[in-house]
């Protein structure tokens, strides 16, 4: 059902240009009863996406296709409203819901659903069939060469690779020129290069359009090479917005901080503050009188709880205690195991508490690293990040 209603919306077009008011700020604010198979809660969404790309980001079954579903009529909202620049799309008050083919909305989704019985050239003009046959072809031909595969034009989707099939089902999206994209984790079988390249070239199109582009995903590494903004969703609610550094780098609540990648997540308390460098000393509970921190400054008293966020990649090992470093945390440990996944060795690491470390194979060789060696962790002050639990 869910393709069929895409399809339909892909046929709608209008001549380039013709919605230039409209591509401006993409608005919604609505509530909606969230029912998966393992979780039940109330989807309440309150956000902006301007041009560009904006990406919705968080663990699987928070709500994010939803969201995406209701922005392109495909599910109903309970309460709220969706706007496109000054014309409403969804509106419970006033009952308005525009249809799925008329918000003019580009879905692309993970399963592409090309039609294997049409060349390429008539995948991306399957939308456009109304338009007379100069427009059809100049726009398809434009596309084409917008994503590089004008020569695949006559081949049919079974002799093309996936990443080729991606190309074409972006290009037959926005051959049909929406006033907005939403774009369901349509990368993710993709290899990195291949998936930076479609980017580049979504990104060179959308320079003379201009249309906000919704980008969802769960991945924390497309947030930072995709998005100029990212918002973040957790069982229904959103929990942050801003720059995916200010978001992620620098997360305020934990919640944020796990979905981040924060590894590393300890209860500390504040035992002094120094203004003038800049920094707090806390202390993580633990054996032998836990492990003491030094932290960038954040707003809270001496005796008062916080939580600090390390990534297990911004810690460094040394097998002897190092000397003349800028970094302010030194703290010894012991292995306690080692664990490969793919490139990268997560240590644990006992220091009272214990600690994930992620190192390169080359590192965990050359410094002989086993179970049971003695180590030094190095932990740059500003690797700390203090939070609200």
């Amino acid at each position: 059902m869910r393709m069929s209603n895409i399809r339909t919306a892909t046929q709608v077009a209008e001549a380039p240009g013709t919605v230039s008011s409209e591509r401006v700020l993409l608005r919604a604010r609505f509530e909606k009863q969230f029912r998966a198979s393992h979780s039940h809660f109330l989807l309440d969404v309150d956000v902006e996406v301007p041009p560009g790309f904006t990406i919705l980001f968080g663990a699987s079954g928070a709500g994010k296709t939803t969201v995406l579903d209701c922005l392109a009529g495909l599910s109903t909202p309970d309460s709220g409203t969706i706007s496109l620049g000054h014309r409403i799309l969804f509106e419970a008050s006033s009952a308005t819901n525009v249809g799925t083919a008329d918000r003019r909305v580009g879905y692309v989704l993970q399963t592409l659903a090309l039609f294997p019985h049409m060349t390429v050239e008539g995948n991306v003009a399957y939308g456009i069939a109304h338009l007379p046959h100069d427009q059809r072809s100049g726009r398809v031909a434009s596309l084409l060469g917008t994503f590089r595969i004008p020569h695949l034009a006559a081949r049919k989707p079974r002799s093309i690779s996936g990443g080729e099939s991606q190309r074409v089902a972006i290009a037959r999206t926005l051959v049909t020129d929406p006033g907005f994209l939403l774009m369901d984790e349509p990368l993710a079988a993709l290899d990195a290069p291949t998936k930076a390249r479609i980017i580049d070239d979504l990104r060179e199109w959308n320079r003379t359009h201009c249309i906000p582009i919704l980008y969802v995903t769960h991945n924390r590494d497309e947030v930072f090479a995709l998005g100029e903004r990212v918002i973040v969703l957790d069982n229904g609610r959103v929990l942050a917005q801003g720059t995916p550094h200010e978001v992620l780098n620098a997360p305020y609540l934990e919640t944020v901080a796990q979905l981040a990648g924060f590894e590393n997540i300890f209860d500390v308390v504040v035992e002094a503050i120094r203004p003038v460098r800049g920094t707090m000393t806390c202390r993580i509970p633990g054996d032998a009188g836990g492990v003491v921190l030094e932290t960038p400054l954040v707003r809270g008293g001496v005796g008062s709880t916080l939580r600090v966020g390390i990534r297990a990649g911004d810690i460094l090992l040394s097998i002897s205690p190092p000397t003349g470093l800028s970094a302010r945390n030194v703290i010894p440990g012991r292995i306690q195991s080692m664990e490969q996944r793919d490139v990268i060795v997560s240590a644990l690491v006992k220091c009272r508490v214990p600690v994930e470390v992620h190192l390169t194979m080359a590192a965990r060789d050359s410094l002989s690293l086993v179970p049971g060696k003695e180590v030094w962790l190095v932990i740059k002050t500003h690797s700390c990040h203090l939070m609200q639990p």
